[in-house]
């Protein structure tokens, strides 16, 4: 049998693993939800035993829905949502449970680091914004409110690198996750003295793994994890990487004339450069898993989440045996875009404008229905992700492809909206899986089917579909997103007095 390579994405909150050939073709996945507890407003954590569990049960699923032996399996990567702290002790057990990125305990320290002029020196080094769900953050919050838990750690992991870890019992840091960190400058790739003297945690320093690259052997697996998750013992694992970086390696995302959206519980918008961003960038630049590239992201929590908010609290009549998105897609469907002019702004969650903005729906009438309120979510939505586009393509104007995935590139209405508002080709990939692809694409590249992400890409990645704007309506969205940044601009009178600091999103 040919070379297969499995993928593992560890998201917020789900768990995928899947199994491709050296083409790119899925043999098989599976996914199951991650447990996440809010047992206190803001703190946001998981069992990292249970997820520990849960993957094993993916993997197992995967082998046995593919009906291969586990031999044939030659590399193996993980991915996985970055950010948040999965802290192990020195004999590699967990430290409490596994901090989320969502987790927002730390919100009065990072208020601190801003009216304190320290988030600017850091993100000068580290070129990320500050805030709650970095790993700095919560260990500062530990550090103070839980010292012994502090005292106890031995390894800072992110949430893919503790699964890397319970697959081989080896300890490492990898490059893409960690300059998304805040603990490391970007333009070296190692760890940075400063930024820990700046967050006051020198006497972590120990604590944080060596590093390794996205494609490097980071060990194999071992005979406890073989009898756990199904996996042959020995089976080669790959460093793996930050799931930013699976989804745009996994969408073909391999020259600066490409970009990807990612419209999902987040507004993921991307592109490469070779170029390293100068001092003040305003964009959160990391490390790509393509050597000498850099990762630039404009990010915000203002897509396809929004939807799900509206579904689950104010969607009535939809049919009860049904799925309520092909619902949804069809009252848009109905709702002429030059007859409404109700908008959406998609900040439930968070903004790409200041940090105390919130949602809004304006310029609604009597007349309105249920299918116009969800048109303007559609179209906010897709607004809030041209927003930040635009922004990249002052600095980065190459770009002639725009790829999309996430829950939005399932809906064929929504597709058809990012291309009319965005007024560009839309790209669907093959794969909605992109993460695990990408994962599986690192382990092909590790284990020398590929000699780069480049050929992987050539290989493992193709374009099933591009949808054409509809060009009749330029001119129709063009005055709605005018509308949509002047309301946006208006509201800021409101919405800057609750301001306390820090970043947008």
């Amino acid at each position: 049998m040919c070379a297969l390579f499995l993928g593992i994405d560890n998201g917020g909150t789900n768990i995928k693993a899947s199994l491709y050939d050296a083409g790119g073709n899925e043999l098989a996945s599976a996914g199951t939800t991650s447990d996440t507890r809010i047992e206190i407003p803001g703190f946001i954590e998981q069992d990292m035993e249970a997820l520990w569990q849960k993957n094993c049960q993916v993997i197992k699923a995967v082998i046995a829905s593919a009906n291969i032996p586990a031999s044939s399996i030659k590399g193996i990567a993980v991915t996985g949502h970055g950010n948040g702290l999965y802290a192990i002790d020195g004999e590699g057990n967990p430290i409490g449970n596994g901090i989320l990125s969502a987790d927002s305990r730390s919100n009065a320290i990072v208020d601190g680091y801003y009216a304190s002029g320290v988030a600017g020196s850091i993100s000068a080094i580290s070129c990320q914004d500050v805030w709650a769900g970095q790993p700095p953050a919560i260990l500062t919050w530990l550090k103070r409110h839980d010292r012994r838990r502090y005292d106890a750690i031995a390894w800072i992991l992110m949430c893919k690198d503790y699964i890397r870890y319970r697959l081989t019992g080896e300890v490492w840091a990898e490059r893409t996750d960690y300059s998304g960190t805040n603990f490391i400058d970007p333009h070296t790739g190692d760890y940075d003295d400063r930024l820990l003297d700046l967050f006051d945690l020198s006497d972590c320093k120990d604590k944080l793994p060596p590093i390794k690259a996205s494609t490097d052997l980071c060990g194999r697996v071992s005979r406890h994890a073989s009898r756990a998750s199904g996996l042959k013992e020995g089976t080669a694992v790959f460093g793996g990487m930050f799931d930013i970086d699976a989804n745009a390696i996994g969408m073909g995302i391999v020259a600066e004339h490409l970009d990807c959206i990612i419209a999902g519980t987040w507004s993921i918008n991307q592109c490469i450069t070779e170029k390293a961003p100068g001092a003040g960038s305003p964009y959160r630049c990391t490390n790509y898993c393509m050597p000498g590239h850099w990762l630039i992201t404009e990010s915000s929590p203002t897509s396809a989440s929004n939807l799900d908010w509206f579904i689950r609290q104010l969607l009535k009549g939809a049919p009860a045996d049904g799925s309520p998105y092909p619902y949804c897609d069809q009252l848009v469907a109905t709702v002429d875009p030059q007859e409404s002019d109700v908008l959406f702004l998609p900040f439930l969650y968070g903004s790409n404008v200041t940090r105390s903005a919130s949602a809004a729906f304006l310029g609604l009438s009597g007349w309105h229905s249920s299918a116009h309120v969800i048109a303007a979510l559609y179209e906010g939505v897709v607004f809030s992700h041209r927003m930040h586009l635009d922004r990249l393509r002052r600095d980065y104007p190459r770009v002639d492809h725009t790829r999309l995935s996430g829950g939005a590139a399932r809906s064929s209405v929504w597709v058809q909206l990012f291309a009319d508002i965005l007024a560009r080709p839309i790209e669907l990939l093959e794969h909605e899986e992109v993460g695990t692809l990408g994962a599986a694409m690192a382990a092909a590249v590790g284990s020398g089917q590929f000699s780069n992400f480049e050929q992987a890409s050539a290989k493992m990645v193709r374009v099933r579909r591009t949808i054409q704007p509809q060009m009749g309506l330029t001119g129709v969205f063009e005055k709605k997103y005018a509308h949509y940044c002047r309301a946006v601009e208006t509201l800021q009178a409101i919405w800057e007095p609750q301001a306390t600091g820090g970043p947008a999103g």
